[in-house]
């Protein structure tokens, strides 16, 4: 008698045992699949900026980004206004490029905190998408009408012909002297 109660307090503990793994299992499955939040997906939704040519997509040569960096930096350098370039394969979850690039342009932080002199241009190769957003600071100059002309007169026609780089660079220097 006293060795068949051994086994069921063993088999009791055993049980027991197992049942607790088990609920820990389901309690670190909930915990993890409740603590993901948007913000999370978000940050992972945005790639970590490299400089003012932040060409993810391999759209530029070497040459290109160099020469395009130049005009942006000395830009930059006369007038702390600060013109970033990016070109991604996605935008995620984001419904347009527009909201991408605001929401870009503000995790990055481009242009200064005090004048708000930020201009971000996202290019999506794959979904032919470009966005260009401004900070509020710019945007008293460089309405969202005056940016969409560029894109619509000066960008997408080079795009069509597959000129990417030139497109890209006629929009900036376009936006320069829309700019001044």
């Amino acid at each position: 008698m006293k060795k068949t109660q051994q086994l069921t307090v063993l088999f009791l503990l055993f049980v027991s045992l197992i049942s607790c793994k088990w609920g820990s299992k389901q309690e670190t499955t909930k915990k993890s699949v409740s603590t993901v939040t948007l913000s999370e997906i978000e940050k992972n939704a945005f790639p970590k900026p490299i400089g003012i040519i932040n060409d993810y997509s391999q759209v530029f040569t070497n040459a290109q980004k160099s020469e395009l960096s130049k005009t942006l930096y000395d830009y930059d350098q006369a007038t702390t206004r600060q013109i970033v370039v990016v070109t991604v394969d996605s935008i995620a979850s984001y419904p347009n490029i527009q909201k991408y690039a605001t929401v870009l342009g503000q995790k990055w932080g481009v242009g200064t905190t005090e004048k708000n002199n930020g201009l971000i241009m996202v290019l999506c190769k794959p979904k032919r998408k470009i966005g260009i957003a401004t900070g509020y600071g710019t945007e008293l100059v460089l309405t969202d009408v005056i940016c969409k002309k560029v894109i619509d007169s000066t960008m997408i026609p080079e795009f069509k012909n597959g000129n990417f780089y030139k497109g890209i660079k006629k929009g900036v220097e376009e936006l320069i002297v829309q700019w001044r």
